[in-house]
């Protein structure tokens, strides 16, 4: 049978005995390519909000944000403990390393938190950051995941992410000296990449010092550029059925070392904001769906 390590297999090298939950948190930032830095709008795909859960959204200060979470995780686990994950946005960018220190410890200090996750991207990690995520790294785990989304560069420039591939190659490499575990987010179905270009992105990827990877289809959303570019027959995408899908996870998975987690091959954004594809699938439904086709190859 063709098989992978999952976030749970993950989770239990990473604290042995424990059962762990991530908390989502917003933390008030921005990206450079939406607030002028590098450029403006975003990510042609991005809806930030379509899969940050709602609390995130209330104004609300970290403290309390990740005690509502550690309240709806807790009815069911009461000795569950937790990561704090900066999810929304670019969790290193546009402060200075004082006032990120202070967020992270400020999460950090919360009873039953027993790391971080810090998403980003590869541009915004200077070395004087990544020194200081070292140094927290040496209290409790602290696991970097930087969005990735391709190895290639023309995709890039479509999509307006404002980044090289060579910059998450950078990334990669500077984080891994001091010691900090790292992940990628990849989309798969971005405009104008075939299968092959896609597997392409993840040899690239595994050949890189990671602990884990984020999949996800490419989902097209209402009131984003990509829809609108879509429409207009601005970019060409075939949205992936749920077949085809299944065919790319089990090639990659085929690709993917046995040391390198992956954690997600779906993205679950809310139906009422999905113009394509249309799946109405949770990501563990997917999942099950994949496990059985793995487990009829020999």
């Amino acid at each position: 049978m063709v098989g992978y390590k999952d976030f749970a297999q993950y989770m239990q090298e990473k604290f042995p005995g424990e059962k762990v939950q991530k908390i989502s948190i917003n933390a008030g930032f921005s990206c450079p390519n939406r607030d002028g830095t590098i450029g403006r709008g975003g990510c042609i795909y991005c809806d930030n909000t379509s899969f940050t859960p709602g609390y995130c959204f209330n104004n609300n200060d970290i403290i309390s944000q990740l005690e509502e979470g550690k309240k709806f995780f807790s009815r069911k686990y009461p000795k569950m403990k937790y990561l704090a994950y900066f999810q929304s946005f670019s969790n290193t960018f546009g402060r200075s390393v004082e006032n990120l220190e202070r967020i992270y410890r400020e999460a950090l200090s919360v009873e039953g938190v027993v790391g971080l996750i810090i998403g980003t991207r590869p541009d915004t990690l200077p070395d004087e950051v990544i020194a200081m995520l070292a140094e927290l790294n040496c209290e409790k785990p602290v696991i970097v995941e930087i969005g990735a989304e391709t190895s290639h560069d023309e995709t890039l420039q479509l999509i307006n992410r404002g980044h090289r591939w060579s910059d998450v190659e950078n990334a990669v490499g500077r984080l891994h000296e001091k010691g900090i575990a790292v992940g990628l987010h990849l989309i798969e179905g971005l405009p104008g990449e075939n299968e092959e270009m896609m597997l392409r992105t993840i040899e690239k990827a595994v050949s890189l010092p990671i602990e884990s990877l984020k999949l996800h289809h490419l989902q097209i959303l209402t009131d984003t550029p990509i829809e609108r570019m879509w429409r207009n027959g601005e970019i060409e995408i075939t949205p992936f059925n749920i077949e085809t899908y299944i065919d790319l996870c089990i090639k990659i998975i085929k690709l993917v070392p046995q040391h390198i987690a992956i954690e997600r091959f779906l993205a679950s954004s809310p139906q009422g904001r999905v113009v394509a594809p249309k799946w109405g699938m949770k990501n563990y439904e997917f999942v099950n769906l994949l496990r059985s086709r793995l487990a009829d190859i020999k």
